[in-house]
């Protein structure tokens, strides 16, 4: 088994102690680093290079959602999961805006914490369910608000056309990483190899014109290929 190394971003010495005791506690997690703010945490992101940082937002010096935006330019492979007290969807957008690939509130379950950093570091998102119905709701409002006109029908067709590029198999793929499935568990019940399946996200996101798994989803939501209840 791969070891996910880990960075903790968080400016209580007593959390990130206690972080590490429960991660390093599971089965293939490995702290690498720590950081007790934003600017920090950059430094020793780009000194570790670490797969995962689960990263706290309100911080000193820089925030995490200023950190975040800096490691996505400076250190694209590191996989940022915040870890936040914040059950707000303006920081849960801007989280995502940033560059975060996952986010989970302080309030979880310490079982869904672990799923959050073995999800995004298999490359998927990962949203605490609660927080990912605020992707549909947001959607639906922007939807609501817009008076009907020409513009909405364009844009319904652009995604009808948007989806006639992707092959069957892509689409399936599609679905998968919106429901938050790894390229193991899609391969195991499309029946192809995980490798395979990192093939289609690739031919999906070149053929959509999108650069991440939050863009992936959102384009799910939005095709109506899933919905979040």
């Amino acid at each position: 088994m791969k070891i996910i190394r880990l960075m903790l971003v968080d400016d209580h010495d007593i959390v990130r102690a206690g972080l590490r005791s429960f991660l390093e506690s599971q089965t293939g997690f490995q702290v690498v680093g720590e950081a007790g703010d934003g600017e920090e945490a950059i430094q020793v992101a780009l000194e570790t290079h670490p797969d995962v940082i689960v990263m706290d937002i309100s911080m000193p010096k820089v925030d995490g959602m200023e950190a975040t935006r800096r490691l996505h330019a400076l250190c694209p492979e590191c996989r940022v999961l915040a870890l936040t007290v914040h059950q707000d969807k303006q920081y849960f957008f801007e989280m995502l805006a940033a560059g975060a690939v996952g986010y989970v509130t302080k309030h979880a379950a310490a079982e869904d914490l672990v799923a959050a950093v073995r999800s995004v570091a298999q490359g998927n998102v990962y949203l605490q369910p609660a927080l990912a119905r605020w992707l549909l709701e947001d959607y639906h409002r922007l939807r609501t608000q817009s008076s009907p006109s020409p513009y909405s029908a364009a844009e319904d067709h652009t995604h009808d056309k948007d989806l006639d590029v992707l092959s069957q198999r892509e689409l399936q793929v599609l679905e998968g990483v919106a429901q938050g499935l790894s390229n193991p568990q899609m391969g195991a019940q499309f029946g192809i190899s995980p490798k395979t399946v990192a093939r289609h996200r690739e031919r999906i996101m070149n053929k959509l014109s999108l650069h991440s798994s939050t863009e992936l989803v959102k384009f799910a939501i939005r095709a109506g290929l899933i919905s979040i209840s």
